[in-house]
């Protein structure tokens, strides 16, 4: 093994290191790797950079902005409010999820089905009286499974694809994966339907669990001049909120224990509410109250531009492991955090003392700009206002749902490459106004697109110094069969797709992949389709994949439920895969 070789593997190594164990921003890392990749002389600029021209690159950045158009126009609650009914079961439940999910998911990003679906599941879940923590793994392990059907259905599909159209000339059309994708997704749904309600937790009852999924505990403080000191609970309006209720009152750091209508308010008493997001809001309206976080009178944002914001901590956040207090969270967003929900269960206790962890929800006050600035940017996911939120133009839905129904047809039809006939569906999203051309930047996700184009830079170099060669003779035990090389490449990609990203698992392992197919004289096709589906298997660490983590604070969920559900879907996907790609396309 050359100095060149061994230079590139040095690299690879620091990347997995630094997205494994630090909260730098995966696409600083990667363009980072790159960079050094240009300067040791491995690749030439030319050669670092192809990934921001490959094709489906370019594609998944399209594509964004035809999911973007089916966002605003609501369609797919348009569909969904028909399909998902009235259930009597757990399992009724399942039948009439699981599915629906996994084929909206086959034609948009799996990410966003997850966010789009996350409101409607938890409300139906709370009309069925069913457990939130029933349903929200199965809707994230779905959207998951259900892209593996059809090129467009993830973005690593997509990256696959481009690999093998820069590396072998060939190109995949829009269902030339459907017959592993949908064999994969009916027994995902079928193994969710039998072993879920078992395998998931329940660890509250149905009405409470819905009713705390989304709880926050919120203190407000009696102002001394205020109309409502000397009121008594009922006279102030505090026993007929809409969204929550007063459980506790601290009075002189002492509590009282038994919050009546006819208890007396006195002035810097702390009232203590339960509710929904919504309390928060209804509170602000009441005079003779302000949020008792001292921070909020801190912050330099004029009331008339404040909102209330829902927020979960998300895997760049800085502050991770730190106090609130410590992360400076105030200064560096700009944004006062009033309760802090984890694992489905509310907070109590001082803020300013919370050490924040992946997956924590908040519910902040903050300025108008907070959701534009960070609803794309993996500090936080799911940042959403609690008021002032877009009504979807369901006028609009048939003509989105038309259009993406044209672009599967012009593709899987042979008329145009999956490129064109995105780009044509993004075009007609903005020309039918299912789309404003003012939205389509904050759709499109550029951090996803540097990372994938980032990655490209390290699957040339493994191919151009023989590191990938290397690692492939080293995994291949002497006597390792076709069958046993593709097992060995679909473990690899998994643990690689747990560790870091879906798709850079899937541009590291490819070159390696190939090399080891070349080793035991075996075709190409299955071993790239394995990594294609390998990748997106990402069942067990709830940080491997953007939506479980989206699911992990709504859902109550703690690690070991991933854990123990995502094992044997794991082992589930590995069966179907490694029994039907070799049938499909012969090794």
């Amino acid at each position: 093994m050359g100095i060149d070789a061994i230079l590139t593997l040095v690299v690879v190594l620091c990347v997995l290191g630094l997205l494994a164990a630090t909260r730098l921003a995966a696409d600083l890392i990667l363009m980072g790797a790159a960079l050094c990749l240009m300067l040791l002389g491995i690749l030439t600029p030319q050669e670092a950079l192809a990934g921001f021209s490959n094709t489906g690159v370019i594609t998944v950045a399209v594509l964004y902005v035809v999911a973007a158009g089916l966002s605003e126009t609501g369609a797919v609650q348009w569909i969904t409010q028909n399909l998902l009914g009235r259930p009597s079961s757990v399992r009724g439940a399942y039948a009439r999820m699981l599915l629906p999910v996994g084929g909206l998911s086959a034609f948009l990003n799996n990410t966003t089905v997850v966010a789009m679906l996350l409101p409607g599941i938890q409300e139906w879940a709370a009309r069925l009286r069913i457990p939130a923590s029933k349903l929200l793994i199965p809707l994230s392990y779905m959207a998951i499974i259900g892209g593996t059907m059809t090129l467009i259905g993830t973005s690593t599909n997509l990256v696959v694809n481009g690999l093998l159209q820069s590396e072998l000339g060939i190109s995949l059309r829009m269902f030339d994966i459907a017959a592993v994708g949908l064999p994969l997704t009916v027994c995902g749904a079928l193994f969710l339907t039998l072993f879920g309600n078992r395998l998931l937790p329940n660890r509250q009852d149905a009405v409470e669990q819905m009713q705390s999924a989304r709880e926050y505990a919120v203190e407000f403080r009696v102002q001394p001049n205020g109309p409502i000191a000397g009121k008594s609970v009922a006279a102030a309006g505090l026993r007929s909120l809409t969204h929550g209720f007063l459980t506790r009152v601290e009075r002189d750091e002492h509590l009282v224990v038994e919050v009546t209508p006819e208890l007396i308010l006195d002035p810097e008493d702390i009232l203590i509410f339960v509710g929904a997001p919504e309390c928060a809001s209804e509170l602000r309206h009441i005079r003779g109250l302000e949020p008792s976080a001292g921070d909020v009178s801190k912050l330099g944002i004029r009331h008339s531009q404040r909102r209330l914001v829902e927020a979960v901590v998300g895997p760049d956040f800085t502050g991770i492991g730190q106090s609130v207090k410590e992360s400076r969270f105030r200064s560096h967003y700009q944004a006062v955090i009033l309760s802090i929900s984890r694992s489905g269960e509310m907070l109590r206790g001082k803020i300013g003392d919370v050490k924040l962890r992946v997956g924590d929800t908040l519910l902040l006050e903050t300025g108008t700009d907070f959701v534009r600035h960070y609803r794309f940017r993996r500090d936080f996911m799911l940042v959403s206002n609690i008021s002032d939120i877009a009504p979807a133009n369901f006028r609009k839905a048939p003509w989105a749902i038309a259009i993406l129904i044209g672009m599967v047809a012009l593709n899987a039809l042979g008329v145009l490459e999956v490129i064109q006939a995105a780009l044509l569906a993004a075009l007609a999203m903005l020309v039918t106004g299912c789309l404003s051309m003012g939205n389509v930047r904050r759709h499109i996700d550029l951090q996803v697109i540097i990372v994938i184009a980032a990655s490209f830079a390290l699957g040339a170099a493994m191919v151009k110094t023989g590191a990938a060669a290397t690692i492939a003779n080293t995994l291949l035990l002497a006597g390792t069969g076709p069958w046993g090389a593709l097992a060995l490449v679909f473990l690899l990609t998994l643990c690689f797709t747990e560790l870091l990203t879906n798709n850079a698992a899937a541009i590291l392992v490819f070159p390696i992949a190939m090399a080891v197919a070349e080793r035991v004289e075996a075709n190409f096709m299955p071993f790239a389709i394995t990594v294609m589906i390998a990748a997106s298997a990402s069942f067990i660490i709830p940080i491997g994949y953007q939506t479980n983590l989206m699911v992990m604070g709504p859902g109550g969920y703690r690690v070991i439920d991933f854990v123990r559900i995502g094992i044997p879907m794991s082992l589930v996907t590995a069966a179907v895969t490694l029994s039907v790609v070799p049938l499909v396309w012969p090794l």
